[in-house]
């Protein structure tokens, strides 16, 4: 169960309260679902009832509690706490975790893609200034990740190194991603060649030096990974290998996976979706710890399982805003990097369902993050 597939559950539940007369509340469009905070527990939170109780007359723990009875009853939902003045903490089965896993291997790098053009054509233009044009490409390639047709229109000639060096797509009109059948990549009827009228203007501050000596990579990164409205830093620190660069994190967090699948293979195990089990004593402050470089804390897992879910939904904002789809991998690798330690048997253990599971979920983090580095037209490399 994804975060956005748990916002309609507790919506759902919420709808079944009002209809049934114990709420009377207008049913909001969205319910917030996040890893729980301090004092909270499970595998997410939301504070869907302290949003409800003044419009409902009822105090924020009593909405709860109304909401609580329904979400117990709702498929992959195995416990619900209330919290603090009114919070909502909800653990899943091991089945939703699984479930999410095995959609992200199945997808591959296309998980969060649309999987059928919508039919709509998107008209970008941008001044002929190196970082206006690299963003331009990355919103093209998201844009397309969601199934539009996407054409770029730049205020004047392009410096041939832009192309050469940084990558920049110049096709006109490439297939959206996620499609089979290439006899669906007529264009959408109606829209043929008019001209720009109507088109998005992809204008973000202006890079303050030029990037192209950082090479495609880095360059790319440090004109992305900034909001549109700041401005980037063209230094060599893009370039450094250590985990002061966000870049180098989400790189070394991808090769990591890699190497652990490569590692489990010669040990003669392969990734299977499952239940994220901690390793032994990991989540017990009173057992002294195994000899484990990096424990498995109790939020790993969950935290991670969020940011992947969550995945699509970011896609989606990125289409405007390619930065936030930087931020994102930043957050995935972070919360990636400290699971990786307890992926293998250590010594003489033998590989165990858990470490198959914890795997799988590692191969469906470097997925995401490999997905994610190529809309952003950054490699994502196998060994680092």
């Amino acid at each position: 169960m994804t975060p956005v597939e748990l916002s309609r559950t507790v919506l759902h539940a919420v709808r079944r309260a009002v209809d049934e007369g114990e709420l009377s509340v207008t049913v909001p469009e969205r319910a917030v679902v996040a890893p729980p905070g301090p004092g909270g527990c499970g595998d997410y939170a939301t504070n869907i009832a302290l949003q409800l109780a003044r419009a409902a007359g009822q105090p924020p723990r009593r909405v709860a509690e109304i909401l609580r009875a329904r979400l117990l009853e709702q498929h992959g939902v195995s416990d619900v706490a209330v919290t603090g003045p009114g919070f909502l903490n909800l653990s899943l089965d091991g089945t939703a975790s699984a479930d999410l896993v095995v959609e992200i291997l199945s997808r591959g790098r296309r998980y969060g893609h649309a999987v059928s053009p919508s039919g709509t054509l998107v008209r970008l233009r941008c001044p002929a200034e190196v970082r206006a044009v690299v963003v331009a490409d990355v919103v093209a390639r998201v844009r397309r990740s969601q199934g539009h047709f996407v054409r770029v229109h730049h205020d004047g000639p392009l410096d041939p190194e832009w192309t050469s060096v940084l990558g920049v797509d110049s096709d006109d009109l490439p297939e959206p991603s996620g499609l089979v059948d290439a006899d669906d990549l007529s264009e959408p009827s109606g829209l043929g060649d008019a001209g720009l009228d109507g088109s998005e203007t992809v204008r973000p501050l202006p890079a303050p030096a030029d990037p192209l000596p950082l090479g495609r990579d880095a360059a790319r990164w440090a004109l992305l990974h900034p909001a549109l409205h700041d401005r980037p830093r063209i230094t060599r620190e893009h370039l450094v290998q250590r985990e002061t660069n966000p870049l180098f994190r989400v790189r070394y967090a991808h090769a990591r996976t890699r190497a652990l699948l490569r590692n489990a293979a010669d040990l003669g195990f392969r990734p299977e979706p499952g239940p994220i089990a901690l390793p032994r004593n990991a989540a017990d402050p009173t057992i002294r710890p195994e000899p484990d470089p990096a424990p498995l804390r109790e939020s790993t897992a969950p935290t991670l399982l969020a940011l992947l879910g969550d995945h699509p939904r970011v896609l989606v904002a990125a289409q405007d805003a390619p930065d936030r789809l930087a931020r994102h991998l930043v957050a995935v690798a972070d919360a990636t990097l400290p699971l990786l330690p307890a992926v293998l048997p250590l010594g003489e253990e033998k590989p165990s369902a858990a470490h198959r599971a914890r795997l799988a979920l590692a191969e469906a983090a470097g997925t995401v993050l490999a997905g994610g580095l190529s809309l952003l037209g950054i490699d994502a490399p196998e060994h680092l």
